[in-house]
């Protein structure tokens, strides 16, 4: 199912085909009303997943029975998305005729925008291409991060403590937080670190948060062990060939998104300009792109997920690949005008305070500029695999402009 797909106009061709394909992940079929627990249940798997369509009047195995009444049934489901459901889910539901006369009601379930919805006896399930099962704890923790009720990056980190510390990345950004004229006076560091939420307190004493491992420990990956950078020179265009180089990119934020930005560098024509009568280096890709979309990466990036940023040098192309989905009421197009939706808040105010990041939103915008007035090439975005995806296409050997 298509995010936004309307039943309004039910094609009868659409729905056979539906039911020739069977039951899968956005699809189920109820031969007739059964236990409310059990519609609740179905319709809370898909509002905590992708949405979906439930089919009643239709046997599991594709042979459509139709319903009776078509007005009771409505209203059964109405009540069971209404009472059944925590919260409430607005479900939209309409019946097609076949041409025997059996009419069969689809029920479109949205996917939810206050997730994690749960049943009344306080399950939260989700959709499988099998059917439904409880949602695990980590699956929880991302429908409560994407809908604003909790931040990954403010959780503490099991069994981390004041001894992980570095100073020396401490004494950095206080300074550049004292440099953009940030009053911090007299308070005491850990205070000051947990106002940042970059240190939060438990029945073990101080801890660090997801964010203040990134940022302040002396060995981050101890602590979010997939927190790299997966930086491969493959040969080529496509992903099956053997590696030319690969590197493994460790350490806090800063140190990761510097040797990930001289890795592409390596791996980057770099012709030289004549500008002012002296030769200059000028990369193929603009370095304030890289920069900008690394950034991008480390900050947006869905830290419940165990798996790293992956760049990625191809012979015609550069890719980024993010691990998660856009965040909640973001898509593709509202990326390219400049919304600005956190999902990790700490982690970008800590990026303010060291100057890698701007307020305005302005930064995928501002890629697309520079590649179109740089290269005359557009980026591409797509979500592929649970993760977001930047393409940038390489220019031609030649096409950089020379000035004298």
């Amino acid at each position: 199912m298509l995010r936004g797909e309307s039943l309004s106009m039910p094609d009868l061709t659409e729905v056979k085909m539906r039911i020739a394909r069977g039951e899968d992940f956005h699809t189920e079929f109820k031969e007739q009303q059964t236990n409310p627990d059990s519609m609740a249940r179905t319709i809370v798997s898909f509002a905590n997943s992708d949405g979906g369509w439930i089919l009643i009047g239709v046997a599991d195995d594709g042979t459509v029975k139709g319903v009776s009444n078509v007005d009771q049934v409505c209203q059964w489901v109405d009540n069971i998305a209404l009472n059944n459901c925590e919260p409430p889910i607005v479900v939209r539901s309409i019946s097609v005729e076949f041409e025997d006369g059996k009419a069969v009601v689809l029920v479109e379930v949205p996917r939810g925008e206050m997730r994690p919805y749960k049943t009344r006896q306080g399950v939260p399930w989700v959709r499988t291409s099998s059917g439904t099962r409880p949602a695990s704890n980590e699956e929880l923790r991302r429908m409560l991060q994407s809908s604003g009720y909790l931040y990954y990056d403010e959780t503490l980190v099991y069994r981390s403590g004041l001894s992980d510390l570095d100073s020396g990345a401490i004494d950095e950004l206080i300074k550049s937080a004292l440099d953009l004229g940030i009053e911090i006076g007299d308070m005491p560091q850990d205070r000051l670190l947990m106002n940042w939420r970059l240190l939060g307190e438990s029945e073990r004493g101080k801890q660090l948060t997801v964010a203040g491992a990134l940022f302040l420990a002396r060995r981050p990956q101890e602590h979010v062990p997939y927190a790299y950078v997966s930086a491969l020179r493959i040969p080529g265009t496509e992903i099956s060939n053997v590696p030319q180089d690969q590197k493994r990119i460790e350490g806090r934020v800063r140190q990761i998104l510097e040797d990930t930005l001289r890795f592409l560098q390596i791996h980057l024509r770099c012709p030289h300009q004549l500008v002012a009568m002296e030769p200059e280096a000028e990369p193929e890709i603009p370095l304030v792109v890289l920069r900008e979309l690394l950034v991008n990466a480390v900050a947006h990036r869905d830290y419940t997920i165990s798996g790293p940023i992956r760049v990625i040098v191809f012979d015609d192309r550069v890719e980024i690949w993010t691990p998660g989905l856009l965040p909640n009421t973001v898509t593709i197009e509202s990326l390219r005008t400049g919304i600005h939706v956190l999902r990790n808040p700490t982690i970008y105010n800590i990026l303010l305070k060291l100057r890698l990041v701007t307020d305005a939103g302005s930064g995928i915008p501002r890629v697309i500029r520079l590649m179109r007035e740089k290269l005359g090439l557009e980026p591409q975005f797509s979500v592929e695999n649970q993760q977001f995806v930047v393409r940038l296409p390489r220019p031609s050997i030649g096409q950089h402009r020379r000035e004298i």
